[in-house]
């Protein structure tokens, strides 16, 4: 056997170091050439490295979330000198690179494009030594625990979202010695789990972090009747043809925001610091913001202004589908010029969202619910959906965030008006 080291090859476009996201392999592991041994971030991807060599992994060089600079160790194999690659350790081999905007303004877009548009590669989660019966969902943490303890999720029964098995379930399954109760008996829980925040998770915290240091945000609220536009809605659901996709509320809302952007004009704007610019769009591209297994994506459906409703709500589909199954592309994630957060059924009644930096606008949208209302001296019920919004103080002013949501509301309680 040979003691052989694999040294980070130059991935290229001007990187010069990578953060250590996950390794697929530890020490004492056998690997095979070509077998995925690391994933590594950079500025401009997520890239999965293949092993150079068929051997033993002997060492390890670089924690989770660590930055290992091109050139440095990675690996250390003992490999058979008839087996290894004949090429020297630090030639680059062929790479599974997933491109990503990772931090938008450095993709260099037309403007400069808000971090939190992030798109990278999702890292795999880490082999584990007892293979789970069929797909089962669990944070990495959980995953961790569970191999430690020897047991397997797949006789979980997830009490999570989509059946997610949750330290709950796993405390709950090791409280009574392997046994799966139907109804989880009281335990005490002391333990506490350290999660490195690295990768995708480190990228969204320090664009939310640099949009509240950086922007002066101030709220503004209203509640808007959709029962006229759950009508509507209904009506051309009815009527769809099998190449439409169903409407929800995002597409007429999304037409709306095109219409009131003519009359104001500066909400439809990004704010470019270094240069002291307010830039203002003509086309409407809307972020709608995506929560994925993997973290927070920001997809952009481009150019609402030229698009019919069913038009909004097929973009709309396919690049929040790709953002959640990983196929997004850099185009399908920067060059948003305003934002659109929903939490659908999630969504309460208010909240305060964060402005995706350099945007100077955002709007949340909430859960539509059948409420009790007061019109023409009447109690009536009516479908009520409250709407928050946020905006960059230093761009747009109180009266200004307020009369672009009244006229988003007048078109929304009035639906025709969308459409004229």
């Amino acid at each position: 056997m040979a003691r052989r080291a694999f040294k980070l090859p130059d991935i290229g476009e001007g990187v010069v170091e990578g953060e250590v996201v996950t390794w697929h392999v530890e020490v004492g592991a056998s690997v095979s050439e070509d077998d995925s041994i690391v994933d590594i971030m950079t500025d401009k991807s997520t890239v999965t490295i293949p092993s150079p060599y068929s051997g033993v992994v002997v060492a390890l060089h670089g924690e989770i979330g660590d930055m290992v600079a091109v050139g440095a160790v990675l690996v250390e194999f003992d490999s058979d000198e008839e087996t290894s690659d004949s090429s020297p350790p630090t030639e680059e081999k062929e790479m599974d690179v997933e491109e990503s905007p990772d931090v938008p303004e450095k993709v260099d877009p037309p403007a400069k494009m808000p971090e939190a548009a992030t798109k990278v590669a999702p890292p795999p989660a880490a082999k584990a030594s007892i293979a789970p019966s069929g797909p089962v969902l669990a944070s990495p943490a959980v995953r961790r625990r569970a191999r430690e303890s020897g047991v397997d999720l797949g006789a979980l029964k997830g009490s999570g979202p989509g059946g997610r098995v949750q330290q709950s379930d796993l405390d709950a399954y090791l409280a009574t010695g392997g046994s799966s109760p139907s109804a989880p008996k009281q335990v005490s829980r002391n333990g506490t789990t350290e999660i490195k925040v690295v990768g995708l998770r480190r990228k969204i915290a320090e664009q939310m972090v640099r949009s509240k240091s950086a922007i002066p945000h101030f709220s503004y609220f209203e509640e808007i009747d959709i029962t006229e536009l759950e009508a509507l809605r209904q009506l051309l659901n009815s009527s769809r043809g099998e190449d439409q996709p169903k409407l929800t509320y995002l597409p007429f809302i999304m037409m709306a925001l095109s219409k009131a952007f003519v009359r104001h004009e500066k909400c439809n704007a990004i704010y470019d610091e270094e240069r002291g610019v307010v830039i203002q769009h003509e086309g409407v591209n809307l972020g709608i913001a995506t929560q994925t297994d993997k973290g927070l994506f920001v997809p952009v459906v481009k150019h609402v202004e030229s698009m019919d409703v069913w038009q909004s709500a097929s973009e709309m589909q396919r690049v929040t589908g790709s953002a959640r199954d990983g196929s997004a592309t850099v185009e399908d994630l920067t060059g948003s010029t305003f934002t659109i957060t929903s939490l659908g059924r999630e969504g309460g009644l208010g909240a305060t969202p964060i402005i995706n930096h350099p945007e100077v606008g955002i709007l949340g949208v909430h859960k539509a619910r059948d409420k009790p209302v007061a019109r023409g001296g009447s109690i009536v019920i009516r479908r009520i959906m409250n709407v928050s919004s946020s905006w960059d103080h230093r761009v747009v002013d109180g009266a200004d965030g307020a009369a672009l949501v009244q006229d988003l509301k007048r078109m929304i309680e009035h639906p025709a008006l969308i459409f004229m």
